[in-house]
């Protein structure tokens, strides 16, 4: 069995003017979930958010605020435990897109439209910005 690591990771919350939010569906297993990932050695986890962003929707955004810190939750596939940053952005340039590579589609859904969301870290995290909670930390 593969060591398990903790890991630090980041998403952006990118909301439209309706308040929907933008959630990408994942090639690797068919699920919902929000625009982000690992850092890369020496990024910040601002950089990580920005770029992830930009390498699965297309778009440039800009960090807002922080939402919350997600540190108490365990991969189900890889048994490692991300330290996730949750910011909000808003989208400053580029245009969606696909690569079909990590993400297989873009949409926008509101709290009573969610599709199926592929981690309970991303749960907690939709379910913390649509409840307006901010500073969050579990």
């Amino acid at each position: 069995m593969a060591e398990k690591k903790i890991l630090g990771a980041a998403v952006s919350i990118i909301p439209d003017e309706s308040g929907r939010i933008l959630l990408v569906k994942r090639c690797d297993c068919g699920k919902w979930g929000i625009p982000g990932g690992l850092m890369e050695y020496g990024e910040t986890l601002e950089q990580a958010a920005l770029r992830e962003a930009r390498e699965e929707t297309g778009l440039d955004i800009e960090i807002t605020a922080l939402s919350g810190i997600y540190s108490g939750f365990i991969s189900r596939s890889t048994g490692n435990q991300p330290i996730t940053a949750a910011f909000i952005a808003r989208i400053t340039g580029g245009e969606l897109y696909c690569d079909h590579i990590e993400t297989d589609s873009l949409e926008w859904f509101g709290r009573d439209e969610l599709p199926e969301i592929y981690s309970p870290q991303h749960i907690a995290m939709i379910n913390d910005y649509f409840n307006g909670a901010r500073g969050v930390f579990r």
